[in-house]
């Protein structure tokens, strides 16, 4: 058995693995992170490990919302972990050590409150999910009937959500007279920024107006747009981990070479200068997001979903098809590009780097994954896309291949009648629609439309879009997923 990874035996890693050059001891906290999973850890605590030597007081405090797995696995490593990092030409390997403290909220909550309203740490970032905002994804407004925010609400000394314990850090400091944090939401939301203001300050103008007002007029809450592709960690990741490093990892992280972070630079006092790790400060990132969520993760979704049907584990297998890697291509050209406010010349030149990207074969991003959570996701990786060519009058066949396929994967029976399990926080609404559409095409589809939660009014309402929806949804069942993509490549 390998030696376990700390700070005591760093000095015993292999040679010709990076590790971070600066002191670690003389590193203090300035950021806490809710939400701390494997993007956050190869993307954000990448970018923060890289200015610790010139800046070392930005270390991060890391907070998990749900379950305790995080802390477990880096606590006795001194929050240390390995980035690996893969592309056609092999592995390499980075110590990462910009994360000091790791807290599990439920069970520490109090300790994490007290990390947050400390006059030391300047920001609070997140990356929680899409469904981690507890907001209405059609209005971007807090869901006021969601049942944790019932609870914050009750009791918001007690917070069970993200906004509820940044709201109740920001009522401490606001007490103690220290100022406020910046809100930085990592997320993959459109107006990520105007979302975590709006459902923070909601949540605070209920808990207390003089509050909420308060947080209106002094929080600032940037917006970002974040890319890097970061599959779910494997036993295989971790012996390959162990083998580079020739020290023992519970929960290495494994990414691509791509790296993006453009932020908006609207900041409460000082920032970390990211830019030294390669983040970009903008005064606008709304273009950069919209090209992001549209291009990429509008195609990772529909890959993803058309990929599952079609029997592909891995993204890298679905974009090896021919039908569905022309039928991503002219999606972007036909459908998407021109929806974009970015430079022809920019779209294209980011068209063939998703392509290089999507088809690593090294990085085994699962469709499974990527088709978890749909309902959250679709608003702003499909639905908005359709909503701009639809006020125009423009086709949308290709779009409405990728929702049809969301319908059949939602629904919970695949192409060959095999049962799906749906990871959906919207699960139970699927069931729903699909019992009572009984078999009948048309009904189905005009069940998940009525669904006020994933599609905005003039969408649901759009007469040539159900006809569209329709007329691939049988598509799919006839000609099979590639099939399918194959009359519209």
């Amino acid at each position: 058995m390998s030696e376990r990874l700390s700070a005591a035996s760093l000095g015993h890693t292999q040679s010709g693995v990076r590790r971070f050059s600066y002191d670690r001891p003389r590193v203090t906290p300035g950021i806490v992170h809710l939400g701390i999973g494997a993007f956050h850890r190869a993307h954000q605590a990448v970018v923060t490990d890289d200015l610790l030597a010139s800046d070392p007081n930005w270390g991060i405090v890391g907070a998990s919302l749900r379950r305790p797995d995080t802390r477990d696995a880096l606590a006795p490593q001194d929050g240390l972990y390995t980035l690996l990092v893969r592309d056609g030409g092999g592995t390499s390997a980075r110590i990462i050590g910009a994360v000091l403290e790791l807290l599990d909220a439920p069970n520490q909550k109090p300790r994490l409150l007290a990390r947050m309203s400390d006059a030391a740490t300047r920001i609070v970032s997140l990356t929680v999910t899409e469904k981690g905002y507890c907001y209405d994804a059609a209005s971007g407004g807090l869901d006021t009937g969601h049942p944790q925010i019932i609870e914050d609400l009750a009791n918001p000394a007690n917070p069970q959500t993200a906004p509820g314990l940044i709201v109740e850090a920001l009522r401490q400091r606001r007490a103690a007279g220290i100022a406020p944090f910046t809100v930085l939401s990592c997320d993959n939301l459109p107006h990520n920024g105007t979302v975590a203001a709006r459902v923070v300050t909601e949540l605070a103008l209920r808990v207390d107006p003089a509050l909420g007002e308060w947080v209106k007029s002094n929080v600032a809450f940037p917006a970002t747009m974040i890319d890097r592709i970061v599959p779910a960690t494997t036993e295989a990741d971790r012996e390959e981990a162990r083998e580079i490093t020739r020290l023992e990892d519970a929960w290495p992280v494994v990414t691509e070479p791509f790296l993006q972070w453009v932020i908006e630079d609207r900041f409460v006092g000082e920032r970390p200068r990211f830019e030294l790790g390669g983040a970009e400060f903008v005064s606008d990132v709304a273009p950069y997001e919209t090209m992001k969520l549209r291009m990429l993760n509008g195609a990772h979704s529909m890959i993803a979903y058309l990929g599952y049907l079609g029997g592909h584990e891995f993204v890298s297998q679905v974009i090896a098809d021919p039908s569905i890697r022309r039928f991503i291509e002219n999606a972007w050209a036909r459908e998407i590009a021109p929806t974009l406010s970015m430079r022809p010349q920019v779209v294209s030149a980011y068209a063939e780097t998703l392509l290089k990207r999507f088809s690593n074969p090294a990085l085994k991003h699962r469709t499974m994954q990527i088709a978890m959570d749909g309902s959250q996701k679709l608003p702003q990786r499909l639905v908005g896309t359709i909503g701009d060519r639809l006020k125009l009058g423009q086709p949308v066949e290709r779009l409405a291949l990728g929702v049809a396929a969301w319908i059949t994967y939602a629904s919970g029976t695949d192409l060959q009648g095999r049962l799906i399990v749906v990871d959906d926080p919207m699960r139970a609404e699927f069931e729903s629609a699909t019992a009572r559409a009984g078999g009948n095409d048309e009904a189905l589809i005009g069940n998940f439309l009525a669904l006020s939660r994933v599609f905005t009014e003039d969408v649901r309402n759009s007469k040539p879009l159900r006809e569209a929806l329709l007329v691939q949804y049988r598509a799919l069942h006839s000609l099979g997923a590639a099939g399918a993509a194959f009359k519209l490549a």
